[in-house]
């Protein structure tokens, strides 16, 4: 076959490149899965498939790595075909073909893929939530102001912060984990889009290749690309929302916020302004996150209003493009995980600010309901207008103007010392009383604390057992495969 030059440099250059980097080790342990399951089922003589194992088994993979693209064959698959009928003769290789298609290889080689690039997107979740846990523990008695519409709100702590960004992680592990479980579904034995009339067992490469089992009708096992777009959304998801956490994380490290500090190792100074300490790691770990997302969404929109078949919108040219958004979004949220590790808070700095501009004015409010029975409206009124007092008369004691105000508003004489008000008013005290499930008392959050730390050692064990499963299939298969 002659194709036109323009074609070979174009696409057919490209795509053997690609596949070359990205699929040929789940090519050569299709082969092999499906050549034990023929020799099994009687449909491969014993003898033919030894003479094929000893053909694949001479494949130099490492030299076909290095091999450039020649145009004399379509693409990689056609390649090794030609590499193994050098080496057992065309009648013997042909027989590997046999109850398969290209189709169906090319879906087993992209699930094969992607299971390894969502693993390698919940290790990185999976860090970071370790690390987010430990600095939690470090900081639940440590206060600051939250932000709400960009403005001082309430006081909270370090920990109730951390824990809200670890709770939408632990949703992200569900996430990543229900895609990969859609992922790791063998499509070998569909063919072309009907399946065969041959006795294959779809289980058996199943198991020989470590997916959980197979998929179910022929035609979607081809035609369908949700899988895809379940693992992409998951990651778009936990992106979306690591953004806007390394967003606030940036603007802690301003010298106006100085909340945070990240370590040396991830600061980079400025050329010509040696006191700058830039924290790039969090840009870095944006931008790639940003151009995560992009790429995101430029699959989703390239799958998009095509024919419900085997179509090439959904494989050569689309998958350089799934690895290059699976592996930024890796890098992004691990390098997020390597930044904080070594990261500090100014804890001083957080709890001077929490003191300022009222913010904890609330619990007046709250305090007078409770102790008093006055209607909460009530109460944020006369809130408001000890504010007003205050501002306006600094010197004027508090609770002198609380009294005033009270009888003014409420009818109520509301009677506290300067140091019950400064206590009712204090950071501490408005995180303290606060032990709503989930909220930021220090009790309330050592026992969230307890809960994401037994999410995590879930999770740790799904990781670790499913790479077990995946590196005891692997050991099957060379094991079976040597017997043929």
């Amino acid at each position: 076959m002659r194709f036109s030059p323009e074609y070979v440099r174009l696409v057919l250059n490209e795509n053997f490149e690609d596949a070359k980097a990205q699929f040929l080790t789940p090519l050569m342990a299709i082969h092999y899965a499906h050549l034990v399951m023929l020799s099994e089922q009687g449909i491969v003589a014993r003898e033919d498939a030894h003479a094929i194992r000893g053909a694949l088994d001479a494949i130099p993979v490492d030299d076909v790595r290095k091999v450039q693209y020649d145009g004399t064959c379509e693409d990689l698959f056609f390649y090794l075909e030609r590499l193994i009928v050098q080496r057992c003769g065309d009648e013997v290789a042909g027989r590997l073909h046999t109850a398969r298609s290209r189709n169906d290889i090319d879906m087993t080689m992209y699930r094969m893929r992607q299971r390894e690039m969502v693993l390698a997107i919940v290790d990185g979740v999976l860090s970071l939530r370790r690390v987010l846990l430990a600095l939690a523990s470090q900081h639940r008695e440590h206060v600051f102001a939250a932000h709400t519409h960009t403005q001082p709100a309430q006081p909270t702590t370090i920990a109730h912060y951390l824990l809200a960004v670890l709770e939408q992680l632990e949703r992200d592990t569900v996430r990543l984990r229900a895609a990969y479980s859609t992922t790791n579904r063998n499509p070998l034995g569909a063919c072309a889009i009907t399946g065969t009339g041959f006795p294959i067992n779809r289980a058996r490469t199943a198991e020989l290749l470590g997916f959980d089992g197979t998929t179910g009708n022929t035609y979607g096992s081809i035609a369908t690309v949700d899988y895809l777009l379940e693992s992409v959304s998951a990651a778009a998801v936990m992106l979306a929302g690591l953004g806007r956490v390394v967003q606030d994380l940036l603007l802690w490290c301003t010298s106006e916020f100085g909340y945070l500090r990240l370590s040396d190792a991830f600061v980079q100074s400025s050329s010509i302004m040696p006191q700058k300490r830039n924290p790039v790691a969090l840009e870095h770990a944006r931008a790639l996150g940003s151009k995560a997302l992009g790429q995101a969404s430029a699959i989703v929109v390239a799958v998009h209003n095509t024919p419900f078949g085997d179509i090439v919108d959904t494989e050569d040219d689309l998958q350089p493009l799934v690895t290059r958004m699976f592996t930024d979004a890796a890098r992004a949220v691990s390098l997020v995980a390597a930044a904080m590790a070594q990261a500090e808070f100014d804890v001083a700095t957080l709890e001077a600010r929490a003191e300022q501009g009222w913010i904890t004015v609330t619990e007046l409010a709250d305090t007078l309901a409770r102790e008093h029975d006055v209607p909460f409206r009530a109460g944020h009124t006369i809130a408001a207008r000890l504010i007003q007092s205050a501002r306006a008369n600094p010197e004027r004691p508090l609770s002198v103007a609380l009294r005033e105000i009270g009888k003014d508003v409420a009818g109520r004489d509301l009677a506290y010392d300067e140091a019950a008000l400064n206590e009712m008013l204090s950071p501490r005290h408005f995180v303290a009383v606060r032990q709503t499930h989930g909220g930021p008392a220090p009790a309330e959050t050592l026992r969230a604390i307890g809960e994401s730390e037994a999410a995590l050692r879930a999770d740790d064990r799904w990781i670790r057992d499913t790479r077990d499963r995946l590196d005891r299939a692997s050991a099957l298969l060379k094991k079976v495969s040597g017997e043929l």
